[in-house]
């Protein structure tokens, strides 16, 4: 490619990484504004994105020759799933907000590790090794999306979430039913804790939504590490 114009490496899956990264972005600035429910949804509104944009790149035949969207893609993934929980986790802390510095700084350290190692392997295969990414911030805002968030059990969860993403454990790519049955969750606890953020009024569904989509989401992290012979 001779253009070297920025127009003429972006496609269509680029624009949702933007939008994955712009929503990223608003939601630290929502947990810096101490806007928490927001924070979370915008996080979550990020692994939407994410999960379109290979997609999207899949059904339009994008032909990532020079690797610009596989760029874009990770870049964006820092932003919302690397610094964002990290400030969610700060933002949220009352008691031990030192610790909860250095649980936010190894996030976003392992999530770089995670992701340079990602666009170093090639091919894509049926599974991914380390826990993908954006499961740091799933596990994070629907844990605080559920009403029970509690500093020191997030603060571990986040630690092991953060190892898990650099390790070797292989961890399946979730596509067909379960990959709907995630997304569902996820608009589910979106428009629920929306919907009471707009009518500023508790809502009995968000709640509940949120303690679901963090129970399936805990069952992704532990299956591959339990003992496969009891």
């Amino acid at each position: 490619m001779n253009d070297k114009k920025i127009t003429s490496f972006i496609a269509l899956p680029d624009l949702l990484s933007m939008l994955n990264a712009s929503s990223g972005y608003l939601s630290i600035l929502l947990s810096i504004d101490g806007s928490l429910n927001g924070a979370c949804i915008l996080m979550l509104l990020a692994v939407l994105f994410d999960s379109l944009d290979g997609w999207v790149a899949r059904k339009t035949g994008r032909r990532d020759i020079h690797g610009f969207g596989k760029n874009m893609d990770s870049l964006s993934d820092v932003i919302s799933f690397g610094v964002a929980p990290a400030i969610l986790i700060y933002s949220a802390a009352a008691d031990f907000r030192y610790v909860n510095i250095l649980v936010g700084l190894l996030i976003v350290l392992c999530g770089i590790l995670r992701l340079s190692r990602f666009n170093v392997l090639t091919g894509g295969g049926k599974n991914f090794t380390g826990l993908p990414i954006p499961v740091a911030a799933v596990t994070i805002s629907s844990f605080y999306l559920t009403g029970f968030y509690s500093e020191l059990p997030a603060a571990f969860m986040m630690i092991a979430v953060s190892v898990l993403m650099i390790s070797s454990i292989v961890y399946p790519r979730v596509d067909g039913i379960r990959a709907s049955t995630a997304l569902i969750l996820i608009i589910a606890t979106i428009l629920s804790v929306a919907t009471a953020e707009i009518l500023g009024a508790a809502s009995v569904v968000a709640g509940p939504v949120a303690i679901i989509l963090f129970i399936a989401t805990l069952t992704y992290i532990a299956v591959p590490i339990l003992p496969k012979e009891m």
